[in-house]
């Protein structure tokens, strides 16, 4: 997937007990585990192969593996592979609970809930006509852009913002689809047919390091980039900050009327995978918005 670990300025060893617990959860079959219901999380596709796990539709629970899933709006996953303290592969993929082979599920951190609220700093804003798909990657996992957060028209949604401490120092990453998208469309692979899911034009992610300063990041989708040539978006995305003075990178902004194809501003912008993007510090946990708006608004 795109953006990984585009933000990450600290990691750290996880140090939690990783003494496992066994859930009540009933079985599937000896091979499968279900997805836990009534813990608060959000079910991904449940009608699929994954059961509701945030994994590829096609994909199973099966025993031995970890098995990732979504949490609310604003909340982080907060369970993976004690093992993977540093961001590389395989241990990457091994987010979420431990699939044991009589069905039932494990907490690797026995301690921990299984969803931790996000730094509180980053909202997602929506000033277009319409709903907004904001779908962040599954990280530890497979980061496919599984996870949704629905920002109805004129409305302010959380948006998970990892700390220091969370998984290997690593960021949130999220895929901004065109206003009227729905999260079931926006929140799957999709194809280059559509301008949506990992076509979506515009892609944004956060973090906070130890100083208290939150990164935040929009930018083009190098995927839309090379897909869909010098086709303009017919809406743009922006970093706003309800303290100025707080903020440094302003003004960051992707507004194609103005900026056109692949074209950003910003004092803090660069280019990655050929996708052009802009960068927001936010100091002292000051708040941030990444807005969507019409073209030309």
């Amino acid at each position: 997937m795109l953006f990984t670990n585009f933000l990450v300025y600290a990691t750290i060893a996880v140090t939690a007990s990783a003494a496992p617990f066994n859930s009540t959860l009933g079985k599937r079959d000896g091979n499968t585990c279900q997805f836990p219901k009534g813990k608060g999380l959000v079910a991904i596709t449940s009608d699929k192969d994954n059961g509701g796990w945030a994994m590829s539709p096609d994909q199973k629970c099966t025993s031995g593996n970890y098995c990732p899933y979504a949490c609310p709006s604003g909340k982080l996953m907060a369970q993976w592979d004690t093992k993977a303290t540093s961001y590389k592969y395989p241990e990457s993929q091994n987010g979420g609970l431990k699939c044991n082979s009589d069905g039932t599920v494990s907490k690797p951190f026995s301690d921990k809930d299984y969803c931790v609220d996000g730094e509180g700093t980053v909202k997602a804003k929506n000033s277009a006509n319409d709903q907004v798909a904001f779908c962040q990657t599954v990280l530890p996992g497979n980061e496919d852009m599984l996870i949704p957060t629905k920002v109805g028209g004129g409305s302010l949604e959380d948006l998970a913002v990892p700390g220091p401490d969370y998984y290997a120092g690593t960021a949130a990453h999220y895929y901004v689809n065109p206003p009227g998208v729905s999260t079931d469309d926006a929140c799957s692979w999709g194809s280059k047919d559509k301008s949506q899911g990992n076509w979506s034009p515009y892609v944004a992610g956060a973090n906070m390091d130890d100083n208290g300063q939150t990164f935040v990041k929009i930018g083009w989708n190098p995927k839309y980039v090379e897909d869909f040539d010098n086709k303009k978006p017919d809406f743009g995305i922006r970093v706003t900050c309800d303290d100025e003075g707080d903020c440094n990178g302003l003004d960051c902004e992707i507004d194609p009327s103005s900026t056109g194809f692949n074209g950003v501003k910003g004092s803090d912008s660069g280019k990655q995978q050929g996708a052009s993007y802009c960068i927001v510090t936010a100091k002292n946990k000051a708040s941030a918005k990444i807005e969507v708006f019409s073209k030309g608004n």
